[in-house]
């Protein structure tokens, strides 16, 4: 009996596969807990919709990370802190603080998570950090630490 797995199945295969399995396998366990589906005509047209929704949304998420990338790609990000003698930050620039300073000056939301510090920034001066962005979209960016 053909079936279409609805979730991951341990030595069957991942989500959405199509397989081969004994009649009793697939009535009593795959598709009696709900881990598979009969792959008749209706299911299978079904599961072709699914994953063509679902590359559509991966297309335009792409899509927005390369407008965020380019709009980002090698620009100046002003980061104001605050130091002691000897130009030494009390505590560091983080990269939430870097997300806060991207919102502000170019009006783009980056998630904190996806910014990569080169080092640590606990003084003043010129940084570089890497912002990566899902589906393998990723922009260099400058960091420039002031006194504020």
């Amino acid at each position: 009996m053909k079936v279409i797995l609805l979730k991951d199945v341990k030595g069957s295969g991942k989500e959405g596969d199509i397989i081969k399995v004994a009649d009793g396998y697939a009535r009593n366990f795959l598709i009696g807990k709900g881990l598979a589906l009969e792959a008749t005509a209706k299911n299978l047209n079904d599961l072709a919709g699914r994953k063509a929704s679902a590359q559509h949304k991966i297309d335009v998420e792409t899509a927005d990370n390369k407008a965020v990338a380019a709009k980002l790609e090698g620009k100046e990000i002003v980061v104001k802190a605050k130091a002691g003698q000897g130009g030494k930050l009390f505590g560091a620039v983080t990269a939430s603080a870097v997300s806060d300073c991207i919102k502000e000056q170019y009006d783009v939301s980056v998630d904190k998570k996806k910014i990569n510090l080169a080092s640590e920034i606990k003084a003043y001066g010129d940084f570089s950090a890497v912002i990566k962005l899902t589906h393998g979209v990723s922009c260099s960016v400058k960091i420039k630490v002031v006194e504020g």
